[in-house]
C-alpha cells in the first residue's frame, strides 16, 4: 500500500505553535523554516510594521474580524 497524502506537521522554533503549510525561511539567518505567521511578522518588520498593526494584518490574512 502507498500513502501519497502524508502531512507532517511542524513545530515553529519562534512562537511554538504547530503548522502542516509549507514554511517560511526565516530572515534572520535565512535557513531556518518557520511557520508562515513567523515569516510574515519578519517580512512586515522590515518596513516598519510591528505590534498591533501585525496582528490586525495577520487577522486580515486569515479572515477574523474583530467588532
Amino acid at each position: 500500500m502507498k500513502y501519497d497524502n502524508i502531512t507532517k506537521i511542524n513545530i515553529c522554533p519562534i512562537c511554538g505553535q504547530s503548522y502542516h503549510e509549507r514554511p517560511a525561511i526565516s530572515r534572520k539567518d535565512n535557513k531556518t523554516p518557520i511557520c508562515p505567521d513567523c515569516g510574515t511578522r519578519q517580512a512586515l518588520e522590515t518596513i516598519g510594521v510591528f505590534g498591533k498593526e501585525q496582528d490586525e494584518i495577520l487577522e486580515s490574512i486569515h479572515g477574523i474580524h474583530h467588532k
